[in-house]
């Protein structure tokens, strides 16, 4: 169940917090809560319940209940990590449940919270947890350009950038890919003005914002 987004139309969208917990009133608390704050709650009575709405979701924060039937939180944990999904994770752990909590820690979890929390400490988690979303949106975007700019470059002149990722000067670069070094030049002028950068360390930035993989020098032992 979703709150519905405010209809003012000059106002921010709301930031979206996923609630996974099988405690019906719990949900209704934080739902309330957070709802109040200005966050859009959608409520997800298990983990199972989540994760088939998952494709479909809007990226967000997920306040992650660890004991529930059928999947628990660490069971969660471990299929957004198959599934390759980076959204900070606050996981819901009784007060005496330490162990529990570290444990999600060390599988991905962002931060806990131990039950019962008040309004404050469970506003003050969620600040930190969407400013640490807004960092990986912006990390993503990033990435998402450099790769853009990646898929300009042919496969020759990508091949060159490897090199350079590498730190392999122009006459191994050569030797590498069985070219002249004159050659190599020109195709690292190219590389060069389609990745729009003037220096060395732009272009290796990029590259590595992207995730171009370094040429490695053969061993010619």
């Amino acid at each position: 169940m979703s709150v519905p987004h405010s209809t003012d139309p000059t106002s921010a969208p709301a930031k979206v917090v996923h609630l996974v917990d099988d405690d019906p009133l719990l949900r209704e608390y934080a739902a309330i809560t957070l709802t109040y704050a200005g966050y859009d709650v959608v409520q997800h009575e298990s983990g199972v319940a989540f994760l088939r709405a998952l494709d479909a979701a809007v990226p967000g924060c997920v306040l992650l209940d660890i004991h529930m039937p059928e999947i628990d939180g660490f069971g969660v944990l471990q299929a957004l990590s198959e599934r390759h999904v980076t959204w900070p994770v606050v996981v819901l752990t009784a007060r005496k449940d330490v162990r529990s909590a570290v444990e999600a820690m060390k599988r991905g979890a962002f931060e806990f919270l131990q039950k019962p929390f008040a309004a404050d400490g469970l506003l003050a988690v969620l600040t930190d947890a969407f400013e640490k979303l807004e960092t990986l949106s912006e990390e993503a975007a990033r990435a998402a350009r450099a790769r853009s700019l990646i898929d300009t470059l042919s496969a020759r002149e990508l091949q060159v950038l490897r090199g350079m990722l590498g730190g392999l000067p122009n006459k191994l670069i050569a030797y590498e890919l069985d070219l002249s070094v004159r050659t190599v030049e020109i195709y690292r002028g190219k590389v060069m003005d389609k990745l729009n950068v003037r220096g060395l360390s732009s272009a290796v930035r990029l590259a590595l914002a992207a995730g171009v993989e370094p040429l490695v020098e053969r061993d010619t032992a």
